[in-house]
């Protein structure tokens, strides 16, 4: 087995989406950086833990190279909390990674306008508030169903083409060819609620052609959510995954680097989840073919063949007092540097393992999860995600999803909880 320090930095992470992405760890009082002499110093908050390492040594390089001192930060407490807290004692830190939601709630106040820079021409994901451009894609994720090809072809002895599997029956029939030829459940289900509310149930709002629309009409009672078609086509494919589930018995206590390690070594073959999981996946031994597919479900408007990701985590540069002229500036060329320059660009795909977000990035993404994301992506096959859930849905909304996967409600149930939680909830400014 290979090494799994890698998993005390992973356990904590993807409680938002696309990307597996929370963060941990500590943060100095430093504000938004220094201009001394010739010299400027520009800090960063990393909100993506998995990458705080790549981080801080590119920090260290970059630094020596550009002449310009890079300090890099991240915080236990949550996005909001910690910046909230950061521009209430005026330390704002001169580039802030953030999650989408954060850049629609801070931009017109906190960030500066990125509308004319280089790199704008040439991504689709970058966040606009009232026709400016404020938020700077970090990299693309997305969610779906991860399966292990050589798991699934040792159990049916047949070649397995991802691309054949669209509907709820499609699923079943071959986790019944997997039973029958010896892999008694082929399938893991994370117990987490960020990974049930916050990416499982968030596609079948994702899914709706106008979410905005359908979640008003939740709220209002207007839309009978346990009738509702996505809900439904997408809870017949969970009960599938949940009668699979080699953890059945036991689902809330199944922890989750044991089911990766599962799917990672071929025990079992499927699991739903993102390209961020491949943090804790590459700690195994894992076998060679590896990769995404979207979640099978019996929609008939071809959504049911695309996966629901993009943009995940942003960047956006502090307008205030607190940053000079000078380190707005170093900021804007480090991000430029991350697209444009060919080390910059190593840097996100080789060394992060990110898949990029800008199509001048040429670059082979390293890890087949990222690499079926990337496909998706350049097919045009991605469901925008949904970017304006309140900051309890996952939890409160998760609760119920836990209570529905062991077995202790029904669909509706399940149902009646998630429609009351609307009722009151209110989404996200946008």
């Amino acid at each position: 087995m290979k090494k799994l320090a890698v998993l005390a930095l992973t356990a904590a992470m993807s409680a938002g989406l696309l990307a597996g992405c929370g963060g941990s760890g500590s943060s100095g009082s430093e504000g938004s950086g220094s201009s001394s002499g010739d010299k400027t110093t520009i800090t960063v908050f990393n909100s993506k833990m998995e990458i705080q390492g790549q981080l801080e040594e590119m920090a260290e390089k970059y630094s020596e190279e550009k002449g310009v001192d890079v300090e890099v930060y991240y915080s236990n407490d949550t996005v909001a909390a910690h910046l909230a807290t950061r521009y209430s004692s005026n330390e704002p830190y001169t580039l802030s990674m953030v999650d989408a939601k954060d850049v629609y709630a801070l931009a017109e106040e906190h960030a500066l306008d990125l509308t004319g820079e280089d790199w704008v021409a040439n991504t689709t994901q970058a966040i606009s508030v009232n026709d400016k451009v404020y938020g700077f894609p970090v990299c693309i994720e997305a969610r779906g169903i991860i399966y292990n090809a050589d798991a699934i072809e040792k159990a049916t002895g047949e070649a397995f083409d991802p691309t054949a599997i669209k509907t709820t029956e499609d699923l079943k029939a071959l986790i019944d060819k997997m039973i029958a030829g010896g892999m008694a459940t082929p399938v893991g289900v994370m117990k987490e609620d960020w990974s049930l509310a916050g990416h499982f149930l968030s596609e079948v709002y994702e899914q709706h052609d106008d979410p905005d629309a359908f979640i008003a009409g939740v709220k209002d009672g207007s839309i009978d959510l346990a009738k509702d078609e996505k809900f439904n086509a997408m809870m017949d494919t969970f009960d599938v995954l949940k009668e699979n589930n080699y953890a059945k018995d036991a689902a809330i206590s199944a922890e989750r680097e044991v089911t990766e390690q599962k799917l990672a070594e071929g025990e079992i073959g499927l699991m739903f989840g993102g390209n961020w999981d491949w943090a804790v996946i590459s700690a195994y031994d894992y076998t060679e073919n590896m990769g995404m597919m979207p979640v099978p479900n019996d929609s008939n408007d071809g959504t049911n063949e695309k996966m629901v990701g993009g943009g995940s985590k942003y960047f956006f540069i502090d307008n205030s007092d607190k940053t000079t002229p000078e380190q707005q500036q170093a900021a804007k060329d480090f991000l430029n540097w991350l697209v444009n320059d060919e080390e910059g660009q190593s840097f996100l795909v080789n060394e992060c393992a990110l898949v990029p977000a800008y199509s001048n990035i040429n670059l082979e993404v390293a890890d087949p999860l990222g690499k079926s994301v990337k496909a998706y992506s350049d097919a045009d096959k991605l469901i925008a995600n949904y970017n304006y859930l309140p900051d309890d849905h996952y939890s409160i909304c998760g609760a119920s999803m836990q209570k529905y996967l062991a077995g202790d409600i029904d669909r509706a149930g399940l149902a009646a909880e998630i429609a009351k939680y609307w009722s009151t909830a209110e989404v996200g400014a946008h």
